[in-house]
């Protein structure tokens, strides 16, 4: 695939291909759901105030103008599946890949970058994945959850959420890796349910 001006960036003064171009290329390797899951890491940004400020590496236009660019190039077929699916707020695959699986079994699209508040409007808990509407959050738990010192601060996440008048479920790693994503969409239909949801978009 031909490289046109524009495509190319420097890094410590070395040329590399810029974050848009090197998405469109993957589009050549991976299939669909990867590609999802790196096209939400190229234009995740947040501003959150307990990490560190993050920018988007690229923009989802700028994502899309590469298949403009390179309409009849290998692999646009594939980045033309993924490109709508792209989210902003998405912090890991994991959670791109819990998003795709909850769309595709029907249930609603949780929110993403959603802010849970105290009373006072302090900010709270920045669930993973949230349902406002049916005040259900959601959190994945990956394997570093289970050191001592995140637990901590784990279980005052819980329990700021519980507070706050929220359900939260917990997906953890050794849920999906166990059971597979249905597990995950079974805990989070039965909390949307039972928080009011009727389930009218419940598929299969």
């Amino acid at each position: 695939m031909k490289l046109v001006p524009g495509e190319t960036t420097t890094l410590e003064d070395i040329a590399v291909t810029t974050p848009a171009w090197t998405w469109f290329d993957l589009a050549q390797l991976i299939p669909v759901d990867a590609l999802v899951a790196a096209g939400d890491h190229v234009v995740n940004r947040n501003n959150r105030i307990f990490a560190e400020k993050r920018d988007a590496l690229a923009s989802v236009e700028e994502l899309s103008q590469m298949l403009t660019t390179h309409r009849r190039s290998r692999g646009v077929r594939t980045a033309g599946a993924a490109l709508p699916l792209l989210r902003v707020g998405c912090d890991s695959a994991p959670e791109t890949m819990l998003r795709l699986a909850l769309v595709r079994a029907g249930l609603p699209e949780p929110v993403l970058g959603w802010v849970v508040a105290d009373e006072a409007g302090g900010h709270t808990v920045w669930p993973d994945l949230a349902y406002p509407e049916y005040m259900v959050a959601i959190q994945y738990d990956g394997a570093h959850h289970f050191e001592r010192g995140r637990q901590e601060l784990d279980i005052a996440r819980n329990e700021a959420t519980v507070r706050a008048g929220w359900t939260q479920v917990i997906i953890t790693a050794r849920l999906l890796n166990a059971f597979g994503s249905a597990a995950a969409v079974m805990k989070v239909r039965d909390a949307l349910m039972r928080n009011g949801w009727d389930g009218r978009r419940l598929v299969g």
